[in-house]
């Protein structure tokens, strides 16, 4: 069967883009008349076979993508079990990732992840512009549990890790077209150029990508706004060079920009406004706002990666990158015609990265060793014009400014290591030393009027000159330091089944409250404590059933909360550490070869979570109470499935490939604290048809997602609050602020059909 396999088939927007990456990244299949594909993965640094890596890893490869429509990050996610990746809500491309019931809601600056994302290695610190469009890479691995003692950064839930290849052969040129549902129009252009034969190459890449809305904003009080809602429209390039003076020496230097226009996401209104005519509109998909609908995401990044094989068996490879991002967007919380709580932010991230590792297999050992090092600064600044409250206290209006900064620095040294101690019997140890500190400064404060960010932000406005609120926060540094280990033991039982069991620690960094009204210290550290027992299994050269149990506590979870100050009379809200949360929970990803056309998969994941502490103090009295009845764990579903089928057909004008899949997620919640906003249970249907030309060189793919048209909630804000007589009475909600009753989901894509042709030669 000829696999259309294009090296550059597409770029990858954002840092997707950039064409690092490490030669072990490549996942090697290879296929027998009705037999399981071996699949190679590099979560532990070095290419490895699944099924001796005793990690809960899902990998999806590039055929794999391709063949199933896969074109964002946020599809990614019904391959993997016990995993939600979402566009955030008012966004089209920052991300909310949460893996176990461990994540993080809040964009705002400050706030570290508790999933981190890698391109090749380098790690992305914020979530702005993480909904990658999943273009030109090898292969996606999703690691579940805590990660620390292989990688760079320390994250507390899982990593995502994108894995690109290294360029080698001949010149290619490809192009990639799409069209599709609500007027979509991709372009795509990559291609390679070896400068000097199998020594000297230059990659490089364009990609257009544009959809009209899927609804729109029925009404626009500003004059001359773009009214389409929940569209898209990119553009991104990149360029890499790589360089071979030798076998043993790899270089590669690497640009990518990525332009986000699409408009800023509007959303639906749950309940009509009580303050102005805005209905329920008729559309989930359609919304009413009173600011710009423009939007921008603004990403740059270069990387340099250096390696060197001093052997067969010993590898230093350095990875530096620096990267930009910046983010002016508008966010309309009530989705009315007023101005009654309007949000203009500006987003300004900045960082740089190193990393030294070194790798070496020996007899009946190996290792990675590690030293990182991460300097970041993440700053922005937000308005809460609430102009309809502050006119009714005689103002011309009133605005809550918020801006700030929060600098990180990161230096860590780890390692993790496997040592054979019989023949069946392994032993996994790794450690972790990080040492972090973070220096903040907040400005917080009310304007009695109407307030952007900057000069015509809105046409005609003029931002008074100065400083319009006081420095709450002034330039407050704290640091924290923590030794996390990681401890496994393997067993083979056989060449086609291992067991393994291991205890992991994750630290999730301190940070000061963006939103500090007064000079509160910062939050401290969160930790989680994971434990696992698994089984990697093949039956019969056909049926693989990998399998995981796990239990996880999460301990001193940041939440705003009434805190004692200095003495316990001294009582703020603050951010503080008063959370713990547990989870407990099975994944199990099966596949199975029925002949050598037809194929099936299942991704089954199940997790029962819940907060057992969440502590507040009762103003009136001084006394702590728990108030954890009023905590759920967010954005994870208690079941997620995903059951997919492939059916190979083969012919003289071609071979065909039809998937299948049926991907269920159970009921969340959208907040952990008094929700108002629950999911109920829902199943996507997809279906695909590809062709491939005998040649190799054309592939048509059509494909249909969503096709039952569900409408699913993944983001949302609710400023309402419930009478606690009878909470569940929608009419007896009291307004929030601002003064209406806001009440707003955001939702997932409708149903698409698209048609995706590529050429290369």
């Amino acid at each position: 069967m000829n696999i259309y396999q294009p090296r550059y088939s597409a770029i990858a927007l954002a840092i997707t883009l950039a064409t690092q990456v490490s030669p072990a990244a490549a996942e090697q299949a290879t296929q027998s008349e009705g037999k399981l594909e071996r699949i190679e993965v590099t979560a532990r640094k070095t290419v490895e076979n699944l099924q001796t890596v005793p990690v809960a890893v899902t990998s999806i490869g590039e055929t794999d993508l391709l063949e199933n429509g896969i074109s964002i990050l946020s599809e990614v996610q019904q391959f993997s079990p016990n995993t939600t990746l979402q566009a955030s809500r008012g966004t089209n491309s920052t991300l909310t990732a949460f893996i176990r019931g461990v994540g993080q809601q809040d964009p705002l600056w400050g706030y570290e992840p508790g999933v981190g994302i890698y391109v090749d290695d380098i790690y992305l610190a914020r979530p702005q512009g993480a909904v990658l469009d999943l273009l030109d890479v090898q292969q996606i691995e999703v690691l579940r549990g805590p990660q620390g003692t292989l990688y760079g950064k320390n994250t507390i839930g899982g990593a995502i890790k994108y894995v690109t290849k290294e360029m080698s052969g001949d010149a290619t040129f490809n192009v990639v077209g799409t069209v599709g549902s609500y007027n979509q129009r991709d372009l795509k252009i990559t291609g390679q150029l070896p400068l000097v034969e199998d020594t000297l190459y230059l990659g490089y890449g364009f990609a257009t990508l544009n959809r009209d809305g899927f609804g729109e904003f029925k009404v626009s009080t500003l004059p001359g706004q773009d009214k389409e809602n929940y569209n898209k429209e990119i553009q991104a390039a990149r360029l890499t060079l790589e360089y071979r003076p030798s076998d043993d020496l790899f270089f590669r230097l690497a640009w990518d920009k990525t332009d986000d226009d699409s408009n800023s996401k509007g959303g639906y209104r749950l309940l009509p406004s009580l303050l102005t005519d805005a209905p329920v509109p008729d559309s989930v998909f359609d919304s009413y706002t009173s600011m710009p609908t423009w939007n921008k995401v603004e990403l740059e990044g270069y990387s340099l990666t250096a390696r060197w094989d001093l052997s067969d068996a010993t590898t230093i490879k350095y990875i530096g990158a620096s990267r930009d991002s910046y983010s002016p967007t508008n966010i309309d919380f009530d989705n009315t015609p007023l101005r009654i709580f309007d949000v203009p932010a500006i987003y300004d991230d900045e960082q740089t990265t190193h990393e030294i590792q070194l790798s070496h297999a020996g007899s009946g050992y190996k290792f990675v060793s590690g030293l990182y090092y991460y300097d970041g600064e993440s700053c922005g600044q937000f308005q809460a014009i609430l102009e309809v409250l502050g006119q009714s206290l005689g103002a011309p209006g009133l605005t809550r400014e918020v801006s700030g900064c929060n600098n990180s620095n990161s230096k860590a040294a780890y390692i993790q290591g496997t040592i054979d101690l019989a023949e069946q019997w392994s032993l996994t140890l790794g450690a972790r030393y990080t040492k972090d500190s973070k220096e903040a400064q907040v400005s917080n404060g009310l304007v009695f009027d109407v307030v952007y960010p900057e000069s015509n932000w809105i046409p005609g406005y003029t931002r008074p000159a100065g400083e319009l609120v006081p420095s709450v926060l002034d330039d407050d540094e704290e640091d924290w330091s923590r030794f996390t280990p990681r401890v496994g033991v393997e067993y083979q039982y056989n060449r086609d089944i291992m067991f393994f069991a291991s205890y992991a620690q994750g630290f999730k960094s301190g940070t000061f409250n963006p939103r500090a009204s007064t000079a509160e210290p910062a939050a401290d550290p969160e930790i989680v404590d994971s434990f696992e027992i698994g089984m990697k299994s093949e039956w019969n050269d056909n049926l693989r059933a990998n399998i995981t149990l796990f239990t996880l506590d999460h301990k001193d979870r940041q939440y705003i909360s009434v805190l004692p100050g200095a003495t316990s009379a001294d009582l703020n809200q603050r951010l503080g550490n008063i959370g713990k949360s547990t989870a407990n929970g099975i994944e199990a990803e099966l596949s199975y070869v029925a002949t050598e056309a037809l194929s099936f998969d299942a991704a089954i994941g199940y997790i029962d979570s819940d907060f057992e502490e969440v502590l507040d103090t009762n103003p009136d009295t001084g006394a702590t109470f728990d108030k954890s009845d009023r905590f759920n764990i967010s954005n994870t579903p208690d079941l997620t499935l995903n059951l997919g089928a492939t059916y190979k057909l083969y012919s003289d004008i071609g071979d065909w490939v039809f998937n299948a899949s049926y991907y269920h997620r159970g009921d969340y919640v959208l907040f952990e604290e008094d929700s108002l906003l629950t999911q109920d249970s829902y199943g996507l249907v997809n279906l695909s048809i590809n062709w491939y030309s005998t040649d190799g060189n054309w592939r048509v793919g059509l494909h249909g997602k969503n096709l039952t048209d569900k409408e699913y909630m993944i983001g949302g804000y609710q400023f309402v609050t419930p009478d606690p007589s009878d909470p569940s009475n929608v009419s007896k909600y009291t307004p929030g602020l601002g003064g209406d009753n806001t009440l707003i989901g955001y939702f997932g894509d409708p149903r698409t059909v698209s048609l995706t042709v590529g050429y290369r030669f």
